[in-house]
């Protein structure tokens, strides 16, 4: 099947660079956010603004990469990348010559690096505290990739890469979330050696039921505590 008229062709090799993000990434960081809700049928939760994510994902001055909230871009380029010691996290090189990749967003995601690069991806994570193993942790919010870019290997590369940074800076564990429809992921953590735990449950106070505990934190302690 001939690829759409506007879609970028990448026949050959593709070099993948993971990279921290700076301000200049979060028009296409709220984009793939809103992609991920349509892909996960959650459009209705969707609120985040391009204002919001920049300022409190990159406020001033910026803490250290994986000490707090840390959002992760993944870049293709049709040229060899070199990594910069700075923001580089992790680099590869793909071969799509048997299989082109056709991808129709490809202007819309150019990369402001330059350079004929386009983003695919993004990762946000960011630290929590496992007091069982007496360590931090990372928890990883959102790994996503754009639907021309799946199953290539990119969402393994993504994800490690994060638990390799968090094992070498002496984290304990990594952890995230995942629909319990959506089986192929699911076998995907699976296959990288996650447990997968069914006997736990996310909580979550948000919104109207969050707001009405402003002011109220000694009331909030006696209901826990009459529960």
């Amino acid at each position: 099947m001939a690829a759409p008229a506007n879609s970028t062709t990448f026949p050959g090799d593709v070099w993948a660079e993971l990279r921290l993000a700076d301000a200049r990434d979060v028009p296409h960081i709220h984009s793939l956010i809103h992609q991920m809700a349509e892909f996960e049928l959650l459009t209705d939760l969707f609120a985040a603004t391009e204002e919001l994510l920049t300022s409190t994902l990159f406020p001033s001055p910026t803490p250290p990469p994986f000490t707090s909230f840390t959002a992760l871009i993944l870049d293709l380029s049709p040229s060899p990348v070199v990594p910069d010691s700075t923001s580089t996290i992790a680099s590869r090189r793909f071969d799509l010559s048997a299989s082109p990749l056709a991808d129709p967003e490809a202007a819309a995601f150019a990369s402001p690096r330059g350079g004929g690069r386009v983003t695919a991806g993004f990762v946000i994570c960011f630290p929590n505290y496992s007091t069982f193993l007496s360590k931090p942790g990372l928890y990883v919010e959102d790994i996503f990739v754009r639907a021309p870019w799946r199953r290539r290997g990119l969402g393994r590369m993504m994800l490690s890469a994060v638990a390799g940074r968090a094992a070498e800076i002496g984290m304990g564990r990594v952890e995230w979330c995942v629909l319990d429809w959506n089986k192929n992921a699911i076998d995907f953590y699976e296959g990288m050696g996650a447990d997968v735990l069914p006997q736990w449950r996310i909580c979550r106070l948000t919104g109207a039921a969050l707001d009405k505990y402003k002011g109220n934190q000694e009331e909030a302690a006696d209901g826990k505590a009459a529960a």
